[in-house]
């Protein structure tokens, strides 16, 4: 399997990936307002350079710009929630079905390998966090499906968007055990070459997700 883990070449590339992190995981607020001079000291670099990541930010679609008020953390709202879901129940309940038709006997090892590498973690009952790229269980099957064109929709587009909404009030609390049931129940589906399964399985997880996510949103205003 092809891992699209990101190795930062430029101050550029480097600059881009901390601000997007720092922005995935809560540093930098959502709906807070983007200061490329504040920016710049902050990360120690120039203002081309943070200009630069905020555009690839915004392709990222977890920064907007407006005209007259300038590039802004996206606000993470309920109406947000609903319409990113959607698409993403749509879009992994597809990369799980073809994940399992198409990952390989090894790839699937090494998938029930990075869940009980999660068990750890999980077993405390209090947090699941999972880092971005390939020890996410979710990206894994994404890159699972080796459909180009769909794992192109998910990655470049709306992975870290899903991602904030997911680090910052999904991946904590109640649900952390229930969370990773799913996943091993989506991995035996996988397993087991069930293609209907592992769909219905993946878009009834992330609905769960929704759900979830939705409630936190809520008690946190």
């Amino acid at each position: 399997m092809i891992f699209y883990t990101e190795q930062p070449v430029t101050a550029a590339d480097k600059t881009f990936i901390q601000l997007r992190q720092d922005i995935v995981e809560g540093e930098i607020p959502s709906g807070a307002k983007l200061s490329e001079t504040e920016l710049s000291t902050k990360y120690g670099v120039s203002r081309a350079i943070i200009r630069e990541a905020i555009n690839r930010l915004a392709s990222c679609h977890i920064v907007e710009r407006k005209a007259n008020v300038g590039a802004r953390v996206v606000s993470l709202s309920s109406e947000g929630l609903l319409e990113l879901y959607q698409v993403r129940e749509s879009l992994e309940g597809m990369a799980a079905r073809l994940a399992a038709k198409n990952m390989s006997t090894s790839e699937i090892d090494d998938l029930n390998l990075l869940l009980n590498s999660h068990f750890d973690e999980v077993k405390g009952g209090e947090s699941y966090y999972q880092e971005a790229g390939d020890v996410d269980f979710h990206y894994r099957i994404i890159l699972g499906s080796k459909n180009k064109h769909l794992i192109s929709m998910l990655i470049n587009g709306i992975y870290h968007l899903v991602r904030m909404y997911r680090v910052q009030l999904g991946m904590a609390g109640p649900r952390v055990t229930t969370a990773f049931d799913e996943h091993k129940h989506i991995v035996q589906a996988i397993s087991n070459r069930d293609e209907e399964l592992a769909e219905i399985l993946m878009r009834r997880h992330i609905m769960y997700s929704k759900h979830n996510i939705e409630q936190n949103l809520a008690q946190s205003r």
